[in-house]
């Protein structure tokens, strides 16, 4: 008996196909492959859905499904007949099946490369995007099995599936036939289809979020009988905040005559309460938490909050027990924030959320702040609250399972209640991801990230997420490429968040200083130096100033075109009999903010030493009305007019994202105040000036503040690759050449090239290397220079010696055969045989500056372009620079200037000016080359020497290896860790 298409080894159960995902309306679903075990979940799906739907699936009445039709849909060799279909509670709620057929539309197997697809969804999940999830899906499983096309046959009245092809951004051609639409879909992935698929992940993924913040009613289950416990704590916390919606408490320990806890109905189960349960927070001890998830899925609950710990980071049992209670929520459509969570919170008006353990809900504000450690979100919400600062939302993950950073970035990014997102993280689960969401979501409002666990090289307990090797210098680098705003502490993320919600970006680098203490002011200046601002000399007021002497001071910075933002410093002013002044910290707040709410829109931070009442009185609420000042208000400067006002936020200056308004939609607050109208040139609105204890935190935060702006104004008019590199690089003999290196059945570990592979793929994309011909002995090195021309270069190629200059290992300008010869006794005497030395001779180049160009994959993050000068000293002060691939022009310029050592490029100390056009140009070549052919894992071209025209590549080492997978261009799916 052969064995049936299930058995074969050919076509095993591809696992690889399972994948959970999201749906438009936020729920989530599991896509699998359809098994022989599935016959009764079909038949009881084909029974739930309606006659119509089944018309349009095959074309005429079909009430029910024959025992060969169960049989066909069930049995399939997941090569040629491939069914799957979407989950959610282990029962279908929609399939796909495909059938590859010949160029007569019969059946076939490979080469054929075209198939018939069909869909059938049930008609309480349509509307859902569950087609258009599984059409991704199916065309994912399509490509890997050789098939090229999809030809799908619909009625003219089934405009859901019309639609669904249409808008899937694939290639496609219609036409009308034997009274069907007759539809055939290019299933290679076209960059319409790839931003049709991250805009459905977008929409899917905040919704998703947005269930969890705004729930109609919440369930605390948990909740002891006696005061005390964490379920009891957030039940409190719950009815504190002034939740809007409906409450409940849940503990299967009640009694049955218990009627209410704390003024909430009391149940014994999700059950027991008999009306729609949106969240449901779970404060159980772990071990009873399946059985607490399952009464949730059973009676459609849409999101849970795990408070309990005893999970991932307990070790490898806590990290399967975390899986499992993953893989069971999501089974049921719901989504996670923890386990081992702290809570969350949403502050607006209309929600009043606080499913968490912190006491006390901060003010409504337009900060969003998202942690994954409980401790540090105690220490940020104290610390934002003590200044003055409110939250939109404040998210604690936990163990973050489930939902993650990039889940609320997908929130955060249309959310028009929020106007700062800041983020703690110790670990990236999906680095390229977060990557593209963070550019993305900075080019409307700031994204501010302090990342923990930078060194270490594993991954806090309770992470259960793949290790990142990519070291934490390139971490940052790529974080500033794509716009994010990284800080080393969580002080210096508050300071730079209170900075940015509370007042304009700055139109450039320089900085005013105003105050009454010189020694003050010179140490802003300092620092302000040391951050790379450019500020004025700072402004004395002496000692003796007023209220009325810093408004006037402040509104003529304000109002002067050469300072882009202004630092006012200030000192308690002092009696007559010796002791500060008290209340003056309170006037001095109002003159401040009098001036800073008329004059034009620029960023203003403060600088006190022990002022009483000045932070607490700037942190103040302030009104759009005109505030009366302690003096009369001074006009605009008669030298300058007043500059086009801004908008307080740097969010609303951006064009605000596709999308809704979010739960934390846009509501009175606190924290910053809406705009009037002006029409007299000045800022509609001031929000609040942050204040800081020392003048190197201000000017630290403005020095982010002042790069953030920067790069907003050049992510406006993007970078792009020049058009020229297409018409020197052959892609398809590269592609061709690296296949014949690889072999038929390559090493899954890869394997390096020899110097003439290296340099000829490299060749392909216009890189020339300079040949280095072997010299295992005198008379080769003299045969090779005379091959070469004079003069020469002899130089060792052992690995401990490599670009090692400085051991000795290089020897220059050998102008004839005598030198050449000296030059080879000289460096096996001191350094070894030539068999341990593997020297090379090379011709010499015209001098220049020697740098190293690389290009590497990393799993996670992705392809990486690195840049640096050549030497010990660069790499001992880590003075390297990265950028994610593909790489612009712009990429590639700012790249090459961002290292320290970058002034030696462009005539340092009176030198010539390198080449750096040259430069460029092959950065974006080397990008091109590991973006065409990602079997391309590494790069090093060491060194390249830039003269002052043109440039040599003088070594290359080049390792290839079988494309690693990108799980950023494959369907959507949910992480499994």
């Amino acid at each position: 008996m052969e064995p049936t298409p299930e058995q074969s080894p050919h076509h095993a159960y591809p696992d690889h196909w399972e994948a959970d995902v999201v749906l438009r309306d936020g729920g989530t679903a599991r896509v699998r492959p359809i098994t022989t075990d599935d016959a009764e979940r079909l038949v009881s799906f084909y029974e739930q859905v309606s006659d119509e739907s089944k018309y349009y699936r095959f074309f005429a009445p079909y009430p029910r499904l024959s025992a060969r039709d169960v049989h066909r849909f069930t049995h399939h060799d997941y090569v040629d007949r491939v069914g799957l279909a979407v989950t959610v509670g282990g029962e279908f709620i929609a399939t796909v099946r495909y059938d590859r057929i010949d160029d007569r539309g019969r059946p076939a197997s490979a080469p054929a490369d075209e198939a018939e697809v069909a869909f059938l969804v049930q008609d309480a999940h349509q509307g859902r995007g569950v087609a258009s999830a599984l059409l991704e899906h199916i065309a994912a499983v399509a490509r890997e099995r050789g098939i090229r096309r999809f030809a799908a046959e619909v009625l003219p009245a089934n405009n859901k599936m019309i639609k669904v092809f249409r808008d899937a951004g694939f290639t496609q051609q219609r036409s009308f036939e034997d009274g069907s639409v007759h539809l055939t879909l290019d299933l290679e992935p076209t960059a319409e289809s790839l931003a049709v698929q991250r805009a459905r992940e977008q929409r899917a993924e905040a919704r998703s979020v947005q269930r969890l913040l705004a729930p109609g009613s919440v369930a605390v289950i948990g909740v002891g009988r006696a005061p005390g416990g964490v379920g009891r704590t957030v039940l409190r916390n719950l009815l504190g905040s002034g939740f809007t919606g409906r409450t409940y408490a849940v503990n299967t320990s009640f009694a049955d005559d218990l009627g209410t806890v704390e003024g909430v109905p009391a149940h014994r189960s999700v059950g027991g309460i008999g009306e729609q349960v949106d969240l449901a927070v779970v404060a159980v001890p772990a071990d009873r938490v399946p059985e607490v998830v399952a009464d949730c899925g059973e009676h459609g609950v849409q999101g849970i909050v795990v408070l309990s710990a005893g999970y991932a980071e307990r070790g490898a049992e806590g990290r399967e027990r975390q899986r499992e209670l993953v893989r069971q929520a999501r089974s049921y459509g719901m989504r996670i924030i923890g386990p081992n969570a702290f809570g969350i919170i949403n502050t607006s008006e209309s929600v009043r959320l606080n499913a968490s353990l912190a006491p006390e809900s901060p003010k409504a504000g337009r900060i969003g702040l998202f942690t994954q450690s409980g401790a540090i979100g105690i220490a940020l919400l104290s610390g934002l609250h003590r200044r003055g600062a409110g939250l939109s939302a404040f998210i604690s993950a936990g163990n973050r399972a489930d939902v993650s950073g990039n889940d609320f970035l997908q929130y955060w990014y249309e959310d028009q209640g929020t106007d700062v997102a800041l983020l703690y993280l110790e670990s990236l689960g999906n680095p390229r991801k977060f990557t593209r969401l963070a550019r993305r979501t900075a080019a409307v409002k700031p994204v501010v990230v302090v990342k923990g666990a930078r060194h270490n090289g594993t991954n806090p307990p309770g992470h259960a997420v793949p290790v990142s090797r990519i070291p934490d210098a390139t971490v940052s680098a790529l974080m500033r490429q794509a716009g994010v705003i990284r800080v080393d502490t969580v002080t210096e993320m508050v300071d730079v968040g209170l900075l940015l919600a509370g007042q304009p970006l700055p139109d450039g680098p320089r900085v005013a200083i105003l105050g009454n203490s010189e020694s003050l002011g010179l140490l802003t200046y300092d620092a302000c130096l040391a951050e790379g601002l450019r500020p004025r000399p700072p402004r004395d007021l002496t000692t003796e100033a007023s209220p009325r002497d810093f408004r006037r001071a402040l509104a003529e910075a304000l109002a002067d075109r050469t300072c882009d933002a202004v630092i006012v410093t200030a000192i308690p002013w002092v009696g007559e009999n010796g002791e500060a002044l008290t209340g003056e910290g309170e006037v001095l707040a109002a003159a401040l903010r009098e001036a800073a709410t008329t004059g034009p829109a620029k960023p203003v931070a403060v600088v006190h030493v022990e002022m009483g009442g000045l932070a607490q009185a700037l942190a103040a609420a302030t009104s759009t009305a005109n505030q009366p000042g302690p003096a009369d208000r001074p006009g605009p400067h008669p030298a300058a007019a007043a500059p086009q006002a801004r908008t307080s936020s740097p969010a609303a200056s951006a064009a605000t994202p596709p999308g809704r308004s979010g739960a934390g939609a846009a509501t009175d607050s606190a924290d910053t105040t809406d705009s009037a109208d002006a029409t007299d040139g000045t800022r509609p609105s001031a929000g609040r000036i942050p204040a800081y204890p020392a003048a190197e935190r201000a000017v630290r935060a403005l020095a982010e503040v002042v790069k953030y702006a920067q790069w907003r104004r050049h992510a406006a008019a993007p970078g792009k690759v020049p058009e020229f590199l297409d018409e020197t690089i052959d892609e398809h003999a590269t592609a061709g050449l690296i296949e014949t290196l690889l072999g038929p059945d390559p090493d899954p570990r890869g394997r390096p090239l020899t110097h003439d592979e290296a340099r000829e793929l490299l060749a392909g994309y216009g890189v020339p290397v300079r040949p280095a011909l072997p010299a295992p002995d005198p008379e080769a090195a003299v045969a090779a220079a005379a091959e070469l021309g004079y003069p020469v270069a002899l130089k060792t190629t052992a690995p401990h010696l490599r670009h090692r200059a400085d051991l000795g290992g290089v020897r220059l300008d050998l102008v004839n055969e005598n030198a050449l010869r000296r030059a080879y006794d000289e460096l096996t005497e001191l350094l070894g045989t030539p068999a341990e030395l593997r020297p090379v001779v090379q011709a010499m180049v015209p001098r220049g500056v020697d740098t190293v160009v690389r290009a590497s994959i990393d799993a996670a993050a992705g392809a990486v372009l690195s840049f640096g000068l050549a030497g010990a000293p660069s790499e001992l002060l880590g003075d390297t620079a990265h950028r994610l691939v593909p790489a612009t022009d712009r990429d590639v310029a700012e790249l090459i200037r961002s290292i320290r050592a970058a002034p030696v490029l462009f005539g340092w100390r009176g030198a010539a000016p390198a080449d750096t056009a040259a430069l460029e140009e092959l950065l974006l070549r080397v990008s091109r080359l590991v973006d065409d052919h990602p079997e391309v894992v590494s790069v090093a071209l060491e060194p390249v020497v830039v003269a002052t025209q043109g440039l040599t590549v003088l070594g290359a080492t080049v390792r290839l290896a079988p494309p690693p997978a990108r799980s950023d261009l494959g369907p959507r799916r949910l992480p499994s860790y």
